[in-house]
């Protein structure tokens, strides 16, 4: 099952008619995670054609607006699809009292339980975890409480090779399970098959970091280090450097040497300030540090690994 990262909205502050706030959409291993939530994101969902009713997991990064005020709508329209699963949201603390307030005076009845999972922490800790994936905060410095999130998969069970296991009848279908997950196999004289024989390298495990609004900060580079993909914000150019540590955001050449400091994959740069017309400087400024950096691209489904 391959992974992949679908951008719904990249401009930072205000919806435009062209562009919406901070959202992604990311499919790994048939989990539907859901990455902040700015206004607008339900319907840039559809325009997606994701299905609502796969998300469980939302991660919030920080309480501004841009990122967080298309919450409570999606929350909405899940109950009017008919939604009884529960739904987790990983956010700062506040984000609890913040929803909870919204439903109680709207009077917006869910029909089905919304888990918080409260963040405070100032170091990076794993914060999800199934048999597949695992998710880790990665703490940033902005003007308010904020982390990005790194997603990795778990490694991979190794690759039955037939061939070579179809010379052994000892080898049942029952015995495959062990096989792929890098056991030997004792045939009845004792004689040991190695693992190696009969199964085939795993396929790679891939990685995404998405780290949202930040001052320059390279405390995230041994968290995020060989990521196959990096999401990272760069608001200003770096003329602007001096606006960007003042509202706690970063230039994309900044962005460009957190990308190669941490042996990235790929940057796909965003959250660019509404100043800037023409988004193809952040590229020409962000490839002088780091040849791999893109601009991103809406809705489009890009493959990670």
């Amino acid at each position: 099952m391959s992974t992949y990262l679908t951008i719904l909205g990249f401009n930072s502050a205000i919806p435009t008619v062209t562009s919406s706030p901070t959202a992604q959409f990311l499919e790994m291993e048939e989990r539907s995670f859901l990455i902040d939530c700015g206004e607008g994101t339900q319907v840039q969902l559809r325009k997606a054609k994701a299905r609502f009713s796969k998300i469980n997991n939302i991660f919030i990064s920080h309480l501004h607006g841009d990122h967080c005020f298309g919450l409570p709508g999606l929350i909405a329209s899940f109950r009017l699809l008919g939604r009884e699963m529960p739904l987790n949201v990983y956010g700062p603390k506040g984000i609890k009292e913040m929803m909870e307030t919204i439903f109680r005076i709207t009077e917006t009845h869910r029909g089905f339980d919304v888990i918080y999972h409260e963040l405070s922490g100032k170091t990076s800790e794993k914060i999800y975890e199934d048999n597949r994936v695992e998710v880790y905060t990665i703490p940033l410095d902005h003007r308010i409480y904020c982390n990005g999130y790194l997603f990795k998969e778990k490694p991979k069970e190794r690759h039955l090779n037939m061939q070579e296991i179809s010379k052994y009848s000892e080898i049942e279908t029952c015995d495959y399970h062990n096989l792929k997950l890098g056991k030997d196999f004792i045939l009845s004289d004792g004689y040991v098959l190695k693992n190696s024989v009969l199964t085939n390298e795993p396929t790679k495990s891939v990685s995404y970091a998405f780290c949202s609004d930040t001052r320059y900060i390279e405390n995230v580079v041994p968290i995020i280090e060989n990521v196959d993909v990096l999401y990272h914000e760069s608001t200003f150019l770096h003329d602007l450097k001096e606006m960007a540590d003042y509202t706690g955001h970063t230039t994309a050449l900044e962005a460009a040497r957190i990308a190669r400091k941490a042996n990235v994959g790929k940057l796909i740069l965003g959250h660019f300030s509404n100043r800037y017309g023409d988004l193809s400087v952040f590229t020409d400024e962000a490839r002088e540090v780091f040849p791999n950096s893109f601009l991103p691209k809406v809705l489009e489904a890009v493959k990670i690994g």
